[in-house]
């Protein structure tokens, strides 16, 4: 792959780390600040016990979290590391 084509894609995953954590700060201070709200339409609309949400949600910010670190931000980081070893290589 040319080093161009490398850095689009880390740039795109990178982009697109950042507008994820930004939706992830976003919807963690609605949940919370709307906490009571939404667990009264959770629990009216699907039948979701009240005692159930707060595991369920704490999951769902876990999933979240697994997916930017580990989809986005790690081969981010390591196509990075690969573009600095292959300029670094071609100074030499």
């Amino acid at each position: 792959m040319s080093l161009d084509g490398m850095r689009l894609v880390r740039n795109v995953l990178l982009r697109t780390f950042l507008i994820s954590l930004i939706l992830a700060w976003l919807l963690a201070a609605l949940t919370i600040g709307l906490w009571d709200f939404w667990t009264a339409i959770t629990s009216q609309w699907f039948r979701t016990p009240v005692a159930e949400l707060g595991p369920f949600i704490s999951s769902w910010f876990g999933l979240i979290k697994f997916y930017m670190l580990f989809v986005l931000l790690a081969p981010a980081l390591g196509i990075h590391w690969e573009i600095r070893r292959r300029e670094g290589q071609k100074a030499s």
